[in-house]
């Protein structure tokens, strides 16, 4: 087994890829092509260009924009293995991950943090066996029920049916609402 599969016992965490100049807005947009088309969103589940408002005066005008707070950087949520890091590796505009070498190193709770990634997560009423409504995220319109939560709370499992069969889904908390 490669150290790279090793890593996927973390489950999901927070990774930085570094893409050309320019690139970042494709690059996202690529990954979550290919996450849609090949079904991976039990490996990559977010990715994100993190973005700060701006306030420029020019003149007694105030003109707000937003710019990327890494520029050549795009943030990803994915359980890294073999598959997952070849996938990300091979979207044209990304140069690699960041770490030592070819060893993608995830960012720790403090990081991710700092940087804002993880909003705060409003406590719901939602409880295990609760009937739910995807409403966001690749299985919008979709309804099931509540199998687990994460410890934080943060990602849910709920089961779906799909063609006649019940399939179990992990998604974020934030993309379900009690039915």
């Amino acid at each position: 087994m490669s150290d790279i599969n090793e890593m996927a016992v973390l489950g999901p965490r927070w990774y930085v890829a570094h893409t050309y100049s320019g690139y970042e807005n494709k690059v996202k947009s690529s990954i979550e092509k290919i996450v849609e088309n090949r079904n991976l969103e039990n490996m990559i589940f977010e990715v994100v260009i993190p973005m700060e408002k701006v306030t420029e005066t020019n003149g007694g005008e105030e003109k707000t924009s937003e710019s990327k707070k890494f520029p050549s950087y795009v943030l990803i949520k994915m359980v890294m293995s073999d598959e997952s890091w070849h996938i990300v590796r091979n979207i044209s505009g990304v140069t690699g991950f960041v770490g030592p070498g070819s060893k993608p190193v995830p960012l720790t709770d403090a990081e991710v943090a700092a940087i804002e990634l993880e909003s705060h997560v409003e406590h719901s009423t939602i409880d295990v066996g609760d009937e739910v409504s995807i409403v966001s995220g690749p299985f919008v319109g979709y309804s099931g029920i509540v199998q687990s939560f994460a410890d934080d709370r943060t990602s849910v499992t709920v089961t779906i049916s799909v063609a006649g069969r019940d399939m179990p889904v992990m998604m974020e908390t934030k993309n379900i609402k009690k039915s």
